[in-house]
Parts: C-alpha cells; structure tokens; sequence
C-alpha cells in the first residue's frame, strides 16, 4: 500500500516535474521569439535609420555642390575684384558737381576714354570698367516741398546718363544725398532702374543729416544698420530678376560718416566699396584712406581724384594710377570729379 502511494507521488512528481518543464520551454520559446522580433525590428530600425542617413547627407551634398555653384556662378559675374572700375562723378544738370555734367557729353565721354586708356596701360591685370556716377537725388540747404532736404531728379537724368553709359559699355552708378529723408524712403524708388544688369548704387553719408542738421552745415553719417537696409534692398533686386551681383559704393572721409562698420554685413549677391572720398594734398589725402578705409576693412575699397580741388593750392598735384597703386589695399574703385 505504501509503496502504491509512494508511486503515485512520483508519478505525481514526474508529471508535474514535465509539466514545467513544457511550461519553462514554451517560456523560453516565446522569450527566443519575442528577443529575435526586437532584434529584427532593431534591424529594421537602423537599416531605416541609415537610409535615412544616406538620404539626408544626398540631400546635404547636393544642397552643398548648389551653393558651391551658385558661389561660383556669381564670382564669375562679378566685376570685382575681376575688374577696376574707372567712374566719371557729377550730375548732368550742374557744372558744379563733378566732371559728369561739366563737359557735353560727347567730351566727357572721350575725357573718361583717356583715362580708361592709361589706366589699362598702367595695369594691364586689371582689365578697366568704365562708370558714369550720377548723383539722382541731392541734397538742399532749404528744406524744399518735401521738407526733407533733398531734390529727387526727373527721371530724365538717369535715362539720359545710362544711354551714355551704353556708349561706352560703361555701368551707371545712382547716388543718393538723403538730406533728412531715409535710406528706406530713397532706394526704393530706383528699383526701375536698379533691376537693369549695368545699375547699380552709391550713398553718401556726408549728406545723411538724420539727426535733423541742414545739409552743407556739418557732416552727416550713416550706421552699418542704414547700409545693410541697402544691401539687403539690392540682394534682393539681384535675385528676383536674376542678375549678377551689385555693388553698393559709400563714401566716406571721416570717422563718423559710418558708424559701426564692423556690422555691415556681406552678401553674396552685393559687392561693396568703402569709397575714400576727401580731398586736399596727396599727404592728406593718403592719411584719410588709411585712417578711414584701411583700418576699418570691409570688402573692397575706393579712391577719389578731384580735378579742381586736388590741384587747388600751389604745389598740390593729383596722384597718378601708378602711386594709387602703391596703395594698401589697392583700390578697385577709382572716382573721378
């Protein structure tokens, strides 16, 4: 009898001790096919993952050889530092105002054809880009119908200035002496003409009276704030109508005309020149590029030559192409009035 019992308690045992067995491999089957699930999911994962790698840096690279392009598309259009551009400066309405309007234009013309003449034999790297400077908008010692300060020219003075400039496969510079108006209010208004390939822009800061002076009275000045208003304003002329980049001339012969250089921005679609603009003794005149163009860089710079009132005194002479070459950094720019 005890013997029966002790069999039915191992047979008991032995039938428990499979069932647990069983229950312990379907466990360890579920776990092996649960763990083999998140290995393959894992799989699944980083193979996306790496796709999605791979896809992003294609996009990445292809973005990246677009801007390259791009970068080189518009340094190959650009004028500078390709070229140096040789500009004649004044307004056709004033003999007053810079050699552009003292002589007809048909001498005028053939005056700046000298001197694109030997510049080019004085520096035959630098092929020349002739200019006309025109002065559109300029500044008044009477506050005017406006009351700002300023007189914006007819529209007959740029047309008549960029057909002469197409004489000479010249570009044209429009010049802005704001008065007490703004930037803002003045750029605008040139886009007619500012969408046009050869148009491009000049501002002088002498004349921006935006504290409320009377132009011819004091010097004005403009911040790094007002210039990349200007160059923003240009970026995007250049870029809705598909043109190579502009180029953005400021004048300057004091400190205080730009304040704040170290904020102009650059863009690429804008070149710019910080444009020496005094005018006086050679000494004087080598002094005011370095203190005001050389030790606050920006981009490329300028130089101008007064016919008048460079040679006003005795012993005053004008500086040659060969001692504007002399010059560091060398100007691009050079400006005749």
């Amino acid at each position: 009898m005890k013997s029966k019992q002790a069999m039915k308690l191992k047979l008991g045992g032995a039938l428990a001790l499979a069932f647990l067995w069983g229950a312990t491999l379907t466990s360890c089957n579920s776990k092996a096919a649960a763990e083999e699930t998140a290995r393959q999911d894992k799989e699944i994962a980083a193979a996306a993952a790496a796709d999605s790698v791979k896809a992003a840096k294609v996009v990445a690279d292809s973005l990246a050889a677009k801007a390259k392009a791009d970068s080189i598309d518009l340094a190959t259009k650009a004028i500078l530092p390709h070229k140096r551009i040789i500009a004649y400066y004044g307004n056709p309405m004033s003999k007053r105002m810079g050699i552009l309007g003292e002589l007809p234009p048909k001498q005028m013309l053939k005056k700046l054809d000298e001197e694109v003449k030997t510049w080019n034999a004085v520096d035959p790297a630098t092929p020349v880009q002739p200019a006309l400077h025109v002065i559109v908008v300029t500044a008044q010692g009477q506050p005017g119908k406006g009351g700002k300060y300023r007189l914006r020219m007819s529209d007959h003075v740029a047309d008549s200035v960029i057909s002469w400039a197409k004489q000479r496969n010249a570009i044209v510079f429009l010049d802005i002496q704001i008065g007490q108006s703004t930037l803002q209010e003045e750029i605008p208004r040139l886009e007619k003409w500012l969408k046009l390939p050869q148009v491009h822009l000049g501002i002088d800061p002498e004349f921006a009276m935006k504290n409320g002076g009377i132009p011819g009275r004091r010097v004005g000045t403009v911040d790094a704030a007002d210039i990349n208003y200007a160059t923003g304003f240009l970026a995007d002329v250049a870029k809705r109508y598909n043109l190579p980049p502009k180029i953005l001339v400021v004048h300057r012969f004091t400190q205080r005309m730009v304040t704040n250089y170290q904020n102009i921005r650059l863009r690429p679609n804008v070149q710019f020149v910080m444009h020496m603009d005094g005018w006086g003794d050679r000494i004087l005149k080598k002094s005011t590029y370095n203190d005001y163009i050389k030790k606050e860089p920006v981009q490329y710079t300028g130089f101008k030559i007064f016919y008048k009132n460079d040679t006003k005194k005795p012993g005053w002479k004008l500086y040659d192409p060969k001692d504007l070459l002399k010059l560091t950094p060398v100007p691009l720019y050079i400006q005749y009035q």
